[in-house]
């Protein structure tokens, strides 16, 4: 009895050293590991098993951040888009073609050059005139430039560029399905692009440029940003013309016809005409002429709001 007792605490030091004592201690029906031996060893799995979870998930989340595309990537998207047959902007369809001037108004419209810096707004402004006059080539050209600009862009310029991306890109993805869908993909291009610099870059918030909104109206080429004393003078110019027709209109009307002499009935008849024509459109300009006056006032006072 006492032999067994020496013997029961050697399996539990030398179960792990010498396989040979372990088969001839399981050997042993008296044998019954011991409950702190089997506690030790789950310590010592669990202890391990952690570390290699812990690099697992760092390894995936650095693979993941290695994924994202570079700005200089996407850019570079957008310029392969655009290479196309030299006449495939000059055969789109009427209404597409007016689609195309919309984008190109977007990317361009408004403090470009301040918004986006000298080089970039330069190369924007020739890229939109590429598109209204149909020009493949040249945007094509320009398109290509993009990417080397990318580089020197600030954190506000970098903001504006990606939203004026974003505008651009709807446009042409409001042009629908055409050719291979060339259009489509450019649409695509742009539009991630535009959101990729938006969420990179933190524009300033004390940047009062970037608060003042601007209003611009266009009419066909020319471009007119819409201020509280441009307003006015439209107003102004406004009732001037509507007072020139109403006393126009007067004018024609104090006139009897017992005054005039014609040749003839046809004669009657055509002066007749053209007389009730021309009292109607001048009714017509006064009326508009009021409705402009007002018009413009209010947006005159609206804009002063918003500047103080």
């Amino acid at each position: 009895m006492a032999s067994s007792l020496l013997l029961l605490p050697q399996p539990i030091t030398t179960l792990t050293s010498s396989s040979s004592r372990t088969l001839f201690f399981h050997q042993n029906p008296h044998h019954v590991p011991s409950l702190p031996s089997l506690k030790i060893t789950r310590k010592t799995t669990l202890s391990i098993s952690k570390p290699f979870t812990v690099s697992f998930a760092l390894t995936e989340s650095d693979s993941s951040k290695s994924l994202q595309p570079s700005s200089q990537t996407l850019l570079q998207e957008i310029a392969d888009c655009f290479d196309l047959p030299s006449d495939y902007f000059a055969k789109l369809p009427g209404d597409l073609r007016l689609d195309l001037n919309d984008a190109a108004f977007d990317l361009s419209n408004g403090p470009v050059l301040d918004e986006c810096g000298q080089e970039l707004g330069e190369t924007l402004l020739n890229l939109s005139r590429a598109w209204e006059q149909a020009e493949t080539s040249t945007s094509s050209t320009l398109a290509n430039k993009l990417p080397e600009l990318e580089s020197s862009l600030t954190d506000n310029a970098r903001s504006a560029f990606g939203k004026r991306l974003i505008s651009a890109g709807r446009r042409f993805q409001s042009m629908g399905q055409y050719g291979q869908g060339e259009l489509q993909k450019i649409a695509k291009a742009m539009i991630t692009t535009g959101k990729h610099l938006s969420a990179s870059s933190v524009p300033t918030a004390t940047n009062e440029e970037s608060k003042q909104e601007t209003r611009m109206l266009k009419f066909g080429e020319l471009q007119v940003e819409v201020t509280p004393a441009k307003a006015y003078i439209g107003a102004v110019i406004g009732y001037v013309f509507g007072i020139l027709s109403w006393e126009l209109v007067q004018g024609i009307q104090a006139i009897p016809d017992s005054s005039l002499q014609y040749a003839n009935d046809n004669a009657l008849l055509l002066a007749k005409s053209l007389r009730g024509a021309l009292i109607a459109t001048f009714y017509s300009s006064t009326i508009l002429s009021a409705f402009t006056t007002v018009g413009l006032f209010i947006l005159a006072r609206q804009l002063e709001s918003k500047e103080k």
